[in-house]
């Protein structure tokens, strides 16, 4: 079900993400949570919006395939997401960040 408000959007955008960054979900199961949770959106719109096959899509949400950087930044874009390197150790992490202020 797509939440209603963009604060909504967005608070589920991060409950999904600390799951993520947490080990709980996998780069598929990420993505296809954020796709239907977040967006609202079917398999086959999702792909027409990124411009990949509804196959490749099915693929990628079931962490199948040799996934190159450029598409796996192709289907987060539109989630305000990209691909990047992060430490695996949250302290090297906490370490690497930026205070928030």
């Amino acid at each position: 079900m797509k939440p209603r408000h963009v604060d909504d959007r967005e608070a589920a955008l991060v409950a999904l993400l600390q799951r993520f960054y947490a080990s709980e979900l996998s780069d598929g199961q990420l993505l296809r949570a954020l796709r239907r949770d977040v967006l609202g959106l079917s398999q086959t719109r999702y792909a027409a919006l990124v411009g990949i096959s509804r196959r490749t899509l099915s693929d990628l949400e079931g962490d199948k395939g040799n996934v190159t950087l450029e598409l796996k930044n192709r289907v987060f874009r539109p989630l305000g997401l990209e691909v990047t390197l992060l430490p695996r150790k949250r302290a090297l992490l906490a370490q690497a960040l930026p205070p928030t202020k």
